[in-house]
């Protein structure tokens, strides 16, 4: 049996569990369900990308930031 960590294939349990491990005293597995429909990357079998996840999370929500333009 493989018992290797995909980084890029993350059950979202998983990625919950490696969130806390980091500090992350918020996350939740509601909230990353939360983060998905708000439009947070996830493959197409519905493992979680950390590094694409963790992208998105910095991005957050630019709407309020000024135009660069």
């Amino acid at each position: 049996m493989d018992n290797s960590l995909k980084l890029t294939a993350l059950s979202i349990e998983m990625l919950v569990r490696i969130l806390k491990q980091a500090g992350s005293r918020l996350i939740t597995e509601e909230s990353i369900a939360e983060d998905i429909a708000a439009g947070a990357p996830q493959n197409e079998d519905g493992t979680i990308n950390l590094i694409e996840y963790a992208a998105w999370l910095v991005k957050g929500d630019d709407t309020d930031a000024p135009d660069s333009n």
